[in-house]
């Protein structure tokens, strides 16, 4: 049986702030890495695993 999910924390804040600046301002990721995570969920697919993006 399922565990109950736990309720999401509420910020207020310094903690409000620095997170809405966070996904307001998300860290950039570098081609080389968008690459490798398409060979990976390429590799994952023939290998028959449930991905869907």
């Amino acid at each position: 049986m399922a565990r109950p999910i736990k309720e999401t924390p509420i910020l207020y804040g310094e903690e409000a702030r620095k997170f809405e600046m966070r996904m307001l301002n998300p860290t950039p990721v570098s081609q080389e890495r968008k690459e490798q995570i398409m060979r990976d969920y390429e590799f994952l697919r023939g290998k028959g695993v449930n991905c869907s993006f």
